[in-house]
């Protein structure tokens, strides 16, 4: 293994944040590196994983899809990014995704509870995850967001996966494990506001459905989901998550305000296109929150935008995590057929049938 990382590091020690994995530049965490070594030997508090499918997440596969379309192409632009950088961040959205795949071997003093043989799904980015791809993804077709895909990824003391359900199907598992943050968070934030209005933008997606059904538990008291096309709105509609759907163009802040009428307490940002920060801003009253759980949102803009509309909005980025989380979505997922609905209308699209 490269000895890189902090000055602070000796040889052969390792690091819970994964410190000694960073290449270049010393003294970052690994997701803010350029290069990871993803040396498939596990350092002591390490866990080594036989990676089985990657799962990139919406924003990036979205930007890959429409830069290099579906073919040869769309496949050697991901080999490139992680030949190069030992790890998959897309450049140009700064984000990955995550994995699934079987434990081979743990360190000795790893905190994490695996044991080799487990069959996980990571629940850190796949921008902090040394990994290393074997087989050139020769069985990706290039059509969705889900890779597979035969190599290894380096878990540290401080990283968290899931070991897969049995009663779950694992490519729904890891579907669902994917945006596993954005319904607990949701949750949080509406248990806080007692009946309090909610706007979903992208209901109709994973992480939408899903924080729709959340933001319910937690007592909302008018849920609106707001999708780009009427099909897409059919489904929501059928699957009574909502209680207005609207179509609108999440990019246009006037549509998304004129769409929604009566502006809400709470705005969900699900949406996998960039450009929807003010109308998320224009939707939300004063004294509301917008939850930003989209990798294509541009932080600055929202900053700004909301400074220039003199909107007082408290804004929060979702981390992706929230104790419990991973749990939490699969109960929501088994327990709400509505969500059922959604997630299968999303494979039907997917799978072209």
């Amino acid at each position: 293994m490269t000895e890189a990382g902090s000055p602070s590091q000796t040889p052969g020690q390792t690091s819970p944040f994964g410190l000694h994995r960073v290449v270049e530049p010393a003294g970052v965490l690994p997701q803010q590196a350029w290069r990871l070594d993803a040396d498939p030997v596990p350092g002591r508090d390490e866990v080594v994983i036989d990676v089985e499918r990657l799962n990139l997440d919406a924003a990036s596969y979205r930007q890959l899809r429409e830069t290099y379309g579906t073919g040869p192409e769309l496949r050697k632009a991901v080999l490139d990014i992680v030949a190069e950088r030992g790890k998959m961040q897309n450049p140009v959205t700064g984000s990955g995704g995550m994995l699934l795949g079987t434990v081979r071997e743990v360190g000795p003093e790893s905190p994490l509870g695996l044991k080799p043989g487990d069959r996980v799904a990571t629940l850190v980015s796949l921008t902090l995850t040394p990994l290393r791809i074997d087989d050139q993804l020769s069985d990706w077709d290039g059509q969705g967001e889900q890779v597979p895909c035969k190599g290894t990824a380096v878990l540290f003391g401080r990283s968290i996966a899931a070991v897969l359900p049995d009663d779950v199907p694992d490519l729904l598992a890891l579907s669902v494990f994917d945006v596993c943050g954005a319904p607990a968070l949701t949750s949080r934030v509406v248990d806080r506001r007692k009946d309090a209005s909610v706007l979903v933008l992208g209901g109709g997606g994973k992480s939408g459905s899903l924080s729709l059904a959340a933001a319910r538990r937690a007592g909302a008291k008018r849920l609106v989901a707001l999708v780009p096309f009427e099909a897409e709105a059919e489904v929501v509609r059928a699957s009574g998550l909502a209680d207005e759907v609207v179509v609108a163009d999440a990019r246009d802040p006037i549509a998304v305000l004129n769409a929604v009428g009566e502006t809400v307490d709470v705005t969900v940002v699900c949406v996998d296109v960039p450009g929807c920060e003010h109308g998320a801003v224009l939707a939300t009253k004063d004294g509301g929150t917008v939850i930003f759980f989209s990798m294509a949102t541009s932080f600055s803009a929202a900053a700004l935008g909301a400074e220039g509309l003199a909107a007082d909005v408290e804004m929060l980025v979702g981390n992706g995590y929230v104790p419990g989380h991973a749990a939490f979505a699969l109960e929501l997922w088994r327990a709400e057929p509505g969500v059922r609905t959604v997630f299968e209308a999303r494979e039907r699209q997917t799978s072209g049938s």
